[in-house]
């Protein structure tokens, strides 16, 4: 009878220490879960703001073919700041509080399935890359794009678009939409090489801006999906 009265008290608290594991693992999937649901939201509009930056590059690119840089239309201003002015609105820096949080407390161990613990290592990585892109970014930025602001911006224009809004891309985003028009002078044209900076914003597009969206960003938006899946799979979340 003791015996039995012991195996009984050690199933009770095996039974009881299961389910504390159990309810631990859904309260950590389900805010896991919404942090991963408020990165994928975030990711799809800076994908898409780096899309409108490349637009924006390939157009000033096809401009400063032939163009005039002495009388420059309001479409070309728009451009160069979706292109070249802006930085932020395509910075992608996802949350990741409760994946730290995952990581550093042990807590992945409340996640049995095998799948789950392999897709969060990926996604881990990934975030790193995207990380380690962006700095890429900014140093090329320093090197070639800040360069050009400094010798051909308009910074009266600077503070005139922005009486529409404090963010530059906000600012310019109420300005495309409106029928005024803010004179903008394009500074130094008489000594701008046009073919250097054609070569210059080409190569910013396609190894900067566009291979970070293509290939790094594109990839945490998928393992995001498939943890999102898995998660509302594993835990019923909705």
């Amino acid at each position: 009878m003791l015996f039995l009265a012991v195996f009984c008290g050690f199933l009770a608290e095996y039974q009881l220490e299961h389910k504390i594991e159990k309810d631990r693992a859904k309260e950590l999937a389900k805010s896991f879960y919404e942090e991963l649901k408020n990165d994928s939201a975030t990711a799809i509009i800076k994908m898409q703001n780096r899309k409108k930056q490349e637009d924006a590059l390939r157009f000033l690119m096809r401009y400063f073919k032939d163009s005039s840089l002495v009388n420059v239309s309001k479409t070309f201003v728009v451009n160069f700041q979706y292109g070249i002015n802006f930085r932020s609105p395509s910075v992608f820096e996802p949350r990741t509080t409760m994946l730290e949080q995952l990581k550093n407390s042990g807590s992945l161990r409340y996640f049995k399935n095998a799948e789950l613990q392999k897709l969060i290592g990926d996604l881990t990585v990934t975030i790193k890359n995207i990380y380690d892109r962006q700095e890429l970014e900014t140093q090329n930025r320093a090197l070639y794009i800040n360069p050009l602001i400094i010798e051909h911006y308009d910074f009266d224009f600077d503070v005139a678009v922005k009486k529409l809004d404090t963010s530059v891309f906000n600012a310019t985003k109420k300005y495309e939409d409106s029928n005024m028009t803010i004179p903008f002078h394009f500074n130094g044209a008489d000594q701008f090489d046009r073919k250097h900076t054609i070569n210059l914003l080409g190569f910013y597009n396609a190894n900067v801006i566009n291979s970070t969206r293509i290939v790094f960003i594109q990839k945490y938006t998928e393992l995001n999906s498939e943890l999102l899946k898995l998660l509302r799979k594993e835990y019923h979340l909705e």
